[in-house]
């Protein structure tokens, strides 16, 4: 299993950026698929999940409005669109597969700051 983010960076604030997570090693399709994401100091969180068809989405409260989960099963990848990005939301953000638990990826660093 191997897990790959990209799309980080440096934004200000009211900027947005698209993550993306490339999965290989596991049947892509049939999997729930989660971002979580960590800032300094603080635990891991929860920050969005989507269902294998795609029919189905969560947010955190934080989030809920400004950000937007998706996939591309064909791809094999999962995206996280970010708008209106804010300080709090600089963090390493990590793709993760709920029902495989043990694998994560090294994750992209998104910093906000004017």
């Amino acid at each position: 299993v191997q897990l790959v983010e990209s799309g980080g960076g440096l934004v200000q604030p009211g900027g947005s950026l698209r993550l993306s997570c490339a999965a290989s090693g596991f049947t892509f399709s049939i999997y729930d698929m989660n971002w979580y994401r960590q800032a300094p100091g603080k635990e891991r969180e929860l920050v969005a999940s989507i269902t294998s068809s795609g029919g189905s989405r969560n947010y955190a409260e934080s989030v809920k409005g400004r950000f937007t989960i998706s996939r591309v099963n064909d791809k094999n990848t999962v995206y996280l669109q970010m708008n209106n990005l804010q300080p709090d939301d600089t963090a390493v953000y990590y793709c993760y597969v709920p029902a495989l638990s043990r694998y994560w990826g090294r994750g992209t660093q998104v910093t906000v700051s004017p």
